[in-house]
């Protein structure tokens, strides 16, 4: 099994969390090749007037590590 390499990545979004994780995913697939997987580590929010204004996903995605 080849070693892997795992970054920790924030993506937000104005409609909902999955988007949010799906954005933190395409952001860091613009720079790495070949994710094999995703983590969720967080959830959060801004909140303004009583309202969620921005989604938050925190997430570690994992993918080889090239000689």
């Amino acid at each position: 099994m080849p070693a892997v390499k795992v970054i920790k990545v924030m993506g937000t979004s104005e409609s909902s969390w999955e988007d949010a994780a799906e954005e933190a995913l395409r952001q860091a697939t613009a720079t790495i090749d070949d994710a094999s997987g995703v983590e969720v580590k967080s959830w959060t929010a801004a909140v303004d007037d009583d309202e969620i204004t921005q989604y938050k996903a925190t997430v570690e995605v994992t993918f080889p590590v090239h000689e």
